[in-house]
């Protein structure tokens, strides 16, 4: 159907979507579901508008019609990128986003508004491996940031966001450059909510103080500063909990690190002693 067919398939990583390298050349992206067919369709529209505008971002596959569907799942195909040299800084990232941020939108390209909650909901109400209680206070704090991010006046002026910017996303390639990945959360909205990705992590210990200055210094302006910066940092927090919660059934480690940062969330002055996954 695709021209694939034959090809060698190995798993590369089970995530948000499951990764498979086809063959040497060929990167499939599998969404869980059809409900996430919009945004995969999406995510190749991002592609063709990144490569026009000359950003270094993941590439399509070439000649197939995409996405297809496979089953039921949203199946999209990329060009594989050779991983290389050290891991793409934060430093770094700060720069790709202050590019993007800049990007004029190519005509006839029409992104979301950016939802700042993402899918929480949605994995809060379909979670099965958590307890009433939690998925009581998860639904509570959800609605509590909801109201508290309806007030927020944001300083800088909206544009095309990543949605999920963080140092994963970015891979660096057998030429040494650092190339943008996952498209999935692109939309139109504010900068901020971009930036205080990095600087949650940062404060959850996952980056240095110099680090992040690199960040800081690289995009040109520091989100902490922002009032809006508090509730963007709690709003974090919650995604990043619920992500890790629709993996607790796949290991015990999974399943203890959710433990971690749901107390956290109970209490807002509790150390953010998380690990990263």
């Amino acid at each position: 159907m695709v021209g694939l067919g034959g090809k060698t398939v190995q798993p590369i990583r089970l995530g948000e979507n499951a990764l498979f390298r086809v063959g040497q050349h060929t990167v499939a992206r599998v969404a869980r579901g059809l409900h996430m067919l919009a945004d995969a369709a999406k995510e190749v529209a991002v592609a063709d508008w990144l490569q026009a505008a000359g950003m270094r971002a993941a590439r399509l596959a070439p000649h197939i019609d995409q996405p297809v569907t496979v089953e039921g799942y949203p199946v999209t195909f990329w060009q594989f990128i050779e991983a290389s040299g050290p891991r793409p800084t934060i430093t770094e990232l700060g720069s790709v986003l202050r590019e993007l941020h800049a990007l004029p939108l190519a005509e006839g390209l029409r992104l979301p508004d950016y939802d700042m909650f993402g899918r929480a909901k949605r994995r809060i109400a379909v979670a099965d491996d958590i307890s009433e209680s939690d998925r009581r206070f998860l639904s509570e704090r959800y609605e509590e940031l909801f109201e508290r991010y309806e007030e927020i006046e944001f300083t800088l002026t909206s544009g095309a966001l990543h949605g999920d910017a963080h140092q994963s996303n970015l891979m660096r390639d057998a030429q040494g450059n650092v190339v943008l990945i996952d498209f999935e959360g692109m939309a139109f909205g504010p900068p901020e909510a971009d930036l205080a990705m990095t600087a949650t992590e940062y404060l959850i210990g996952w980056h240095t103080k110099s680090e992040y200055q690199g960040f800081v210094t690289s995009y040109g302006w520091d989100v902490i500063d922002s009032p809006a910066f508090p509730v963007l940092r709690s709003i974090h927090e919650l995604k990043m909990t619920t992500w890790l919660m629709q993996n607790v059934g796949e290991s015990q480690r999974i399943a203890t690190e959710y433990q971690t940062r749901i107390a956290a969330l109970r209490d807002d002055s509790a150390p953010r002693a998380w690990q990263p996954f």
